[in-house]
Order: C-alpha cells, then sequence, then structure tokens
C-alpha cells in the first residue's frame, strides 16, 4: 500500500506543468496554536453560537458584544507563527511555478500566517484579521473595494471600556467600524478582497485540487469540491480528522505539518538527482 507521502507526491507530479490548486482550512494552523471553527479540538471557535456571532445581523444588534468577542479570539490570532505546513506550501508555489506550472493558493483562514510565511499569490476568501471596514455600501472604507489596516481602528480605549462611546468609527463618515471578514450571512462576492472571480477561475480551470485542514462545510470548498469532481480532476485532502465529502475525494490522514514538508524534502531531492 502507498503511504500518503507516496501518493501526495504522484499527484504533485502528474500535475507538474499544470494548475495546481491548494486550499486551506483552519486544521493548517492548528500546530501554530489557533483553534481550529469546526473541527473535534475542545478549543473550536464555532463549537457553540455560530450562526448568532459571525453574523453581519448580530454586529448590527450587539456592536459591542460583536467587537469584544472578536478581539478576544484575534488577539490569539496575532500571536501566532507559521508552522512548517505554511512554509512547505511556500516552497511547493515556486517549486510549481519553476517548472511552468501555475498556481494559486486559496484560504479560508482569516490569519496571516501563509503571507508570513512568504505566499507569492493567494486568495483569502474570508477575508483578513489584520484590516478592519466600514458597514457603509459605498465609504472609501467600505464595500466594494474598501478597508484600512486594523492598527488604524483606534481600538485602545474600547480595550479599556468596551463600550458604545468606545466603539471604532470610521475615519471617513464615522460609522461604527466592523471586521473585514464574510460573516455568515454574507455572499462571495460582497467584497472585491474576497476575489471571489478568481476563486471560480481555479474550479473552472485548476488539474489538481489539494485541500488542507478543512473540514468542507463552508460554500467556497462545496465550489472547489463539485467544480474539481465534474471535470474529473483530481481531488486530495490533507486532515487527521476530516472525513472526506465525496468518495472520489483521497484522504490522507498524516498531519500537514509533517506531510507537506516531507513532499517538499522529497521534491528538492530528486531535482538534485
Amino acid at each position: 500500500m502507498m503511504s500518503d507521502l507516496d501518493v501526495l507526491a504522484q499527484a504533485v507530479h502528474a500535475a507538474e506543468g499544470k494548475f495546481l490548486v491548494v486550499v486551506t482550512g483552519a486544521g493548517i494552523s492548528l500546530a501554530s496554536g489557533i483553534p481550529t471553527f469546526r473541527g473535534q479540538d475542545k478549543a473550536a471557535v464555532w463549537r457553540r453560537d455560530v450562526t448568532e456571532l459571525g453574523t453581519f445581523r448580530y454586529f448590527l444588534t450587539d456592536p459591542v458584544g460583536s467587537w469584544r468577542w472578536y478581539l478576544e479570539r484575534f488577539d490569539r490570532v496575532f500571536a501566532a507563527l507559521p508552522n512548517p505546513a505554511h512554509h512547505a506550501l511556500v516552497a511547493l508555489e515556486a517549486w510549481q511555478r519553476q517548472r511552468g506550472g501555475s498556481f494559486l493558493l486559496v484560504t479560508q483562514n482569516i490569519d496571516t500566517l501563509h503571507e508570513q510565511a512568504g505566499a507569492r499569490d493567494h486568495v483569502k476568501v474570508h477575508g483578513s484579521a489584520d484590516r478592519v471596514r466600514c458597514p457603509s455600501e459605498g465609504c472609501r472604507y467600505g464595500s466594494p473595494t474598501g478597508s484600512l489596516p486594523r492598527d488604524e481602528a483606534g481600538l485602545a480605549a474600547f480595550r479599556r471600556e468596551p463600550n458604545a462611546s468606545n466603539l471604532p468609527r470610521c475615519p471617513a463618515c464615522g460609522t461604527i467600524l466592523r471586521q473585514h471578514v464574510l460573516w455568515f450571512d454574507e455572499s462571495y462576492d460582497s467584497h472585491a478582497d474576497y476575489q471571489w472571480e478568481r476563486v471560480c477561475e481555479a474550479g473552472e480551470q485548476g488539474d489538481l485540487f489539494l485541500f488542507v485542514g478543512t473540514s468542507f462545510s463552508v460554500g467556497v470548498t462545496e465550489y472547489l469540491v463539485q467544480s474539481a469532481l465534474a471535470r474529473r480532476r483530481p481531488v486530495l485532502s490533507v486532515d487527521p480528522h476530516a472525513v472526506p465529502v465525496a468518495p472520489m475525494i483521497t484522504g490522507l490522514r498524516t498531519p500537514a505539518e509533517l506531510l507537506l514538508p516531507a513532499l517538499v524534502e522529497r521534491l528538492a531531492g530528486e531535482a538534485l538527482r
């Protein structure tokens, strides 16, 4: 029986010079100390109140509660560092491009670990924790294209006293700022930063789809899986816990922080022969 490494290496070699699409979920950041969203670990973020807290509706109803909840969790996100899986994907992208192929990393994560590791071309389809935006349509800091760095949001007063009078406000129009993330009652095309057009292009043109640390529970994974399988393209999932949503998906149980560096090491060794 082939090992997970053998299976993955064979698939990557078959996509040499073609279009490799990698999709990462919360599981890839677990080794960096960030809890998953729907995973089995006890600290999984969305194990409770997912439909209540992660919505624009909740933000409008209780902006203080929304901001307090996100600040508590984002502080943990910003303290994290990339793990070997993040660095391995950077090396895999370089390997693929050096051989004339295309590569796109689509991450569901709002952390900045892929950027810190040096990812060259990636889509943050659910937004980014290091930015905020105005909820007012048409504002320079709002949809469809605007946002601003979190460290320019003036959060110090709210951190000291988390009340309505200290909520961070848009520097252009004075509206209470919101997280620059895709909430559960919003659509992928609601902001240009989510780059949904590029995701659709990957679904239509990708040759190999490698999912890493995802539970296949959101729209982007459903779309890409269905697009890949409809075109009979191979789909692999690297995750010790997730159960593939379709029998045509090849599940690899070795943790990403072990399997992906091993893959890169093998590819590098083959290049030296």
